[in-house]
């Protein structure tokens, strides 16, 4: 698919020189054009590159916006810790009605193991809603670390719903053996896509809570999914014992 985008900053032949090898270094782009005179670049990529990507790539120098969304992005290496962790506040507001959604419920309860499966429901229920709210577009961002939706294009379009079967379940507390296997090899099929994206220093989009947030992949997702997958390994223990 073809992919346009505006670039302010650029002042010469050399800036647009500059500016498409940089773009030629990442990884899935192809056939780049690039008019410094007219401020913007075009060029063919398999799955649509997030702004904020191209950003870190061309540098503090360049200000990038989407040519059809107007979102706009710039690099600040300096500003970068800070703002990353400030834009994943959406997230930390969730983790918190969560943790009180399950509090809550502990009323009806009376085990932690009941209180587990509680968080997990609540888990996968909130976090698949989001999803739904951009479906069309979310298997494309879950592609970007998500190994098994970058081979198949189906299982990133039947993920939330998959989520919404596993969160209803944990919360009737119903086909655990299946909920639990089924948490335990999806959530660590991509924890190793996020660790190697993480690795890589890729700078994507996590598509945890859809796209709508556009909240940044940082070690936030990582722990998210460690806390699930650990869960629901101490739940299987249990299970069996």
């Amino acid at each position: 698919m073809e992919q346009r985008i505006n670039v302010q900053g650029m002042t010469c032949l050399n800036c647009q020189k500059t500016v498409k090898e940089k773009l030629e270094a990442i990884d899935g782009i192809d056939t780049i054009e690039v008019n410094f005179e007219k401020a913007n670049a075009q060029f063919q990529t398999s799955n649509p590159l997030p702004i904020e990507q191209i950003a870190k790539q061309l540098g503090p120098k360049y200000t990038v916006s989407d040519a059809g969304s107007g979102i706009t992005a710039n690099f600040d290496k300096n500003n970068k810790h800070m703002s990353k962790w400030k834009a994943l506040t959406p997230l930390w507001l969730i983790f918190s009605y969560l943790i009180f959604a399950t509090l809550f419920l502990q009323q009806f309860r009376t085990t932690l193991e009941m209180a587990m499966y509680d968080f997990m429901g609540l888990f996968f229920i909130v976090f698949s809603f989001f999803k739904f709210l951009d479906l069309k577009g979310f298997p494309d961002s879950f592609a970007q670390y998500d190994p098994l939706a970058r081979k198949s294009r189906l299982y990133g379009q039947i993920y939330p719903f998959i989520e919404t079967l596993l969160g209803i379940l944990f919360l009737l507390q119903k086909g655990l053996l299946f909920s639990l296997l089924t948490t335990v090899l999806l959530l660590s099929i991509t924890t190793y896509g996020v660790m190697k994206s993480l690795m890589n220093r890729n700078n994507i989009t996590c598509a945890c809570l859809g796209t709508t947030l556009k909240l940044p992949m940082t070690e936030a997702t990582l722990i998210e999914n460690i806390l699930m997958i650990t869960m629901a390994l101490v739940e299987l223990v249990g299970f069996w014992l």
